[in-house]
């Protein structure tokens, strides 16, 4: 077990006071996980299943998490290093989401940033894109989307 040297708050879902010891976050995600890649409790990786119903369903998506010095008062760095086909996450695995940038505040956890990002896969954002292609292509060729998103999702995260 590793020790967090962090505050209690965290203790539900992140690194948590040094008195209590975690080896695993559990995430109130369907059947994702966050925690330490090693002995750096400030460098995690974090494992989503594609929604059910979704077009990302039967993937298994692998995130990084990068903890900055400033958390909880500065955001974590959050990629998806699984390929996805999607118009607010970018080939580089960069998320656009309102709580990792702007939106952030300390009272966020990571199990609700992790929630946020599962509920991105189920609704995407096609007004605030990151890829404007995909998002043109959702909004005027949703087939045609859809049947590329799962077909990056049997390719990539199965």
């Amino acid at each position: 077990c590793l020790a967090w040297p962090l505050r209690p708050r965290e203790f539900r879902d992140g690194p948590a006071h040094p008195r209590h010891t975690l080896t695993h976050a559990a995430i109130p995600c369907i059947l994702s996980s966050a925690g330490p890649k090693g002995d750096n409790i400030y460098e995690w990786r974090s494992t989503i299943l594609g929604p059910p119903g979704s077009v990302y369903e039967g993937g298994v998506f692998f995130l990084d998490i990068a903890f900055t010095p400033d958390y909880p008062f500065k955001p974590p760095k959050v990629t998806f290093r699984t390929r996805i086909y999607h118009c607010n996450i970018n080939s580089q695995g960069v998320i656009c989401l309102d709580i990792l940038k702007d939106n952030w505040s300390p009272a966020l956890t990571i199990s609700k940033v992790l929630l946020s990002i599962c509920s991105l896969l189920t609704d995407c954002n096609p007004a605030d894109p990151l890829v404007g292609s995909i998002a043109t292509q959702y909004l005027t060729n949703r087939v045609e989307h859809d049947r590329i998103a799962k077909q990056w999702t049997k390719r990539y995260a199965t």
